[in-house]
């Protein structure tokens, strides 16, 4: 038997994904006086000090959840399936959980190399492998090939917010004093930075800055494609009719970012992702 383990990069809340049948551990956000889990806290006071200038921060899951989580599962193949190493402490604290299991032997942790949409997408697809008898081993080697199927671009609405965190590359981090213009930034192939990928001047243009690059992916029926935005729905809808308008059979699916994730790209970013079936 095998049990699928992951984080709230996912997006799903705890209940949400033991009522699916896998775990997700929430990260942790903090600011100001106001600490808590992923998901869990109140958004709308959240967004309300960073308006007032309160700078929030994220953390990896503390690791004695994750040794928890994996000893509720001690008879099983466990599959914790991370969000991008490099972006986070999250996958390496979840190897040193691991290491730290009384049932170690038994565990994978799989390096996603995404976030966010993609990355529920594959944890909901191994649910579904595991739940049809598939075996860990067969799991893996899904998850292995659905990692080089997916990109990710980035528009981020307050730059500062990226470079305090430094998930950029130093040429993403040189763009920081073209503020009035519109950065779209790329999460690299290995998923560990967010590199530059064009400059435009209104969203507008930097989405169809994107949709030109996807034409050549010849994205369609057998892709998923992830809008995830923090506290941007109207941006969001906007961006939808833009692709929707381009790719036929294209199926697109809107998502609000966590407050980890706000911490990470600033308020009114917006994501857009994708990911082969």
């Amino acid at each position: 038997m095998v049990q699928i383990i992951t984080d709230s990069s996912t997006l799903y809340t705890v209940e949400e994904a033991r009522r699916a049948g896998f775990e997700a551990v929430p990260l942790c956000v903090h600011i100001g006086e106001m600490e808590g889990r992923d998901l869990q806290i109140n958004m709308k006071e959240y967004y309300k000090r960073i308006s007032d200038g309160q700078v929030p921060r994220s953390s990896q899951p503390p690791i004695g959840d994750v040794v928890d989580v994996y000893h509720a599962y001690p008879d099983k193949d466990i599959i914790n399936i991370s969000m991008a190493d490099g972006l986070s402490g999250t996958y390496q604290g979840a190897c040193s959980a691991r290491h730290m299991a009384e049932n170690s032997r038994r565990i994978t942790v799989f390096n996603s190399r995404t976030l966010c949409g993609p990355h529920r997408y594959m944890v909901e697809r191994a649910q579904q492998m595991k739940e049809k008898g598939s075996t860990a081993g067969e799991i893996l080697s899904w998850l292995e090939e659905a990692a080089k199927e997916t990109e990710s671009f980035l528009i981020p609405q307050d730059f500062s917010f990226l470079k305090r965190g430094g998930r950029l590359t130093p040429v993403a981090a040189a763009i920081g004093s073209v503020l009035k213009l519109k950065p779209v930034m790329k999460l690299t192939e290995d998923g560990t930075h967010l590199d530059k990928f064009i400059v435009k001047r209104t969203m507008s243009q930097a989405v169809k800055g994107i949709i030109d690059y996807l034409r050549e992916k010849r994205l369609g029926a057998e892709h998923i494609l992830y809008i995830t935005h923090a506290d941007a729905p109207e941006e969001a809808k906007a961006i939808r009719k833009q692709f929707e308008d381009i790719f036929e059979g294209l199926e697109i699916r809107l998502l609000d970012l966590s407050p980890v994730f706000v911490a990470q790209g600033g308020p009114k970013c917006v994501a857009i992702q994708y990911i082969k079936r």
